[in-house]
């Protein structure tokens, strides 16, 4: 399979669509899941093409999983997380929606089971205050 550039999250990295920037750097970004799991639910993804785990680059992968890291550090400890699960898909039948490579770094809270994936989009200003609440915990 090609990579399509008119994905989703190929436009969020050309500014076509908005997101909630948690972090960024030369070549990963991190935004706020615009459907998410549980509350402080982030994306972690390569700027460059990569349609999945199986066609990215060893350095893309390299700096793309370090910044999932250094995100899950943050996100723990701004949703005061007793524990994260990090989730990443491979082509339709894994469970790949998006085919732009992405890991999905969720806090997790004793006793409390993620949310279903309805579709449902949170509020705006939720996801705003959160991105900013869990870049403040980056170091």
């Amino acid at each position: 399979m090609t990579y399509d550039s008119s994905n989703v999250f190929a436009k969020i990295l050309r500014g076509e669509l908005p997101c909630h920037r948690v972090y960024e750097d030369e070549r990963t970004l991190a935004f706020m899941d615009i459907m998410p799991r549980a509350a402080g639910h982030v994306l972690v993804i390569p700027k460059a093409p990569a349609r999945n785990l199986l066609d990215v680059s060893p350095e893309d992968l390299a700096a793309t999983m370090a910044t999932v890291q250094r995100v899950a550090h943050a996100v723990k400890a701004a949703m005061d997380a007793d524990g994260l699960t990090i989730q990443q898909f491979n082509e339709s039948a894994g469970g790949q929606v998006v085919f732009h490579l992405h890991f999905h770094v969720i806090p997790r809270h004793d006793g409390i089971s993620m949310r279903p994936h309805t579709g449902a989009m949170a509020p705006q200003d939720g996801l705003a205050a959160l991105a900013t609440r869990i870049a403040a915990h980056l170091s």
